[in-house]
């Protein structure tokens, strides 16, 4: 079954960190490019970074640049996004998405509040 499954959301204080996984199954995970976007209340969902297949090319949204970083582990066929520094505007539901389809996760909630 094609599938993405993230977790490692929750409820943080402003200043903390978070990581957030997306394990993948179903298809050669190592030949996609992955994104990880957002959805805040009442906005659009929006992209947040971008890794390419190997790992050696990463984009960030504006916002977060500095303070996330995606990486991921083709032998464990998982994508990460980690978060610091995040303040209440960083509260959304977080998506992967296999890059270029309609491939997406769940989704986890991520909660920035004191």
């Amino acid at each position: 079954q094609v599938q993405l499954v993230e977790s490692g959301g929750g409820l943080v204080q402003p200043g903390g960190s978070l990581r957030l996984s997306c394990a993948a199954s179903g298809f050669t995970f190592s030949v996609y490019s992955m994104n990880w976007f957002r959805q805040a209340p009442g906005k659009e969902r929006e992209l947040v970074a971008y890794i390419s297949s190997t790992g050696g090319t990463t984009n960030y949204a504006d916002s977060v640049k500095g303070r996330f970083t995606i990486f991921r582990d083709n032998a464990r066929n998982t994508v990460y996004l980690q978060m610091n520094s995040l303040t209440a505007e960083d509260t959304a539901v977080y998506y992967c998405n296999r890059a270029g389809g309609p491939l997406w996760g769940q989704g986890t909630q991520v909660t920035v509040s004191s």
